[in-house]
């Protein structure tokens, strides 16, 4: 794990959490309330979601892929499968009924062809058109969403990485499946706008997201993403460790406080619902 990565994220992660204390005090109380079994994290050998987690100081079970088929979820669960998802037949049925029964999925990337398409057909499906290494500008679509409270704050444009060969999102049901983030470059290059989406499945929901959750790299396009990042966490009104920040800049911070926002919404969304 590349160190300066690793303060990006523990930097975008305290962001996240000043934040969610001072705008959302019922979120905050909900993520300190977190226990282990709350999420469940399924291993990835390309994505680690469960370092997003980390990052946040939220704690979590971890499982392997193989066992998917066999473990008992319970439907007060999230369930976190990391790219590239290929289980077994029995954990397609095993997390289709999670979900049914009102279990929340949150998956990334590759995933979307081993685990959603078999699982929740005829919702969203992989367009067959990879895409190169590559950062694209990303949109909050839904404003008003409590799950992108915080998420994108007005004059901001973070940028999200998009892995070699990353899975662009078509969706197939128009009426069920939310667009929650969007990106007008992703569309022009690889005919697919979502980034992030959202449909619900019985009385569960399943989020997924293309590329990969755990970002390892963006570009610095604008001279405010050059910024130092110690400004950047000012302006949110927010104190970061000493040493946190060192040679850090605003394009290294604000992807990661982005992401950790918007998993730390789904994590305390799911925990006061529960």
């Amino acid at each position: 794990m590349d160190e300066a990565r690793a303060r990006a994220y523990r930097a975008g992660a305290t962001i996240a959490r000043q934040r969610i204390e001072k705008e959302a005090p019922l979120d905050a109380e909900a993520l300190r309330a977190v226990r282990a079994s709350d999420i469940v994290v399924v291993r990835g050998c390309y994505d680690h979601v469960e370092l997003v987690l980390d990052a946040l100081q939220l704690p979590f079970v971890r499982v392997g892929a193989e066992q998917l088929g066999s473990v008992a979820l319970r439907p007060e669960q999230l369930l976190v499968v990391n790219c590239p998802g290929q289980v077994s037949r029995d954990a397609v049925t095993n997390v289709r009924d999670f979900v049914e029964a009102g279990g929340s999925l949150f998956s990334t990337d590759w995933a979307l062809r081993h685990l959603v398409e078999p699982a929740f057909p005829g919702t969203i499906a992989y367009n067959d058109r990879p895409t190169r290494d590559d950062v694209v500008r990303i949109e909050v679509a839904e404003a008003d969403n409590p799950f992108l409270r915080g998420v994108i704050d007005p004059g901001e444009d973070p940028l999200w990485w998009l892995e070699g060969s990353s899975y662009p999102i078509r969706v197939l049901d128009g009426e069920r499946v939310r667009v929650l983030v969007r990106s007008g470059e992703l569309e022009a290059r690889y005919g697919e706008a979502p980034v992030a989406v959202l449909f619900s499945h019985g009385r569960g929901e399943v989020f997924h997201m293309i590329s990969h959750y755990y970002l390892q790299r963006t570009e610095l396009r604008e001279a405010r993403h050059q910024m130092s990042a110690t400004d950047y966490a000012g302006a949110k009104g927010t104190v970061v460790p000493d040493g946190v920040l060192d040679e850090l800049n605003v394009g290294d911070v604000e992807s990661a406080a982005s992401s950790a926002r918007f998993l730390a919404n789904v994590v305390a969304e799911k925990k006061r619902s529960s």
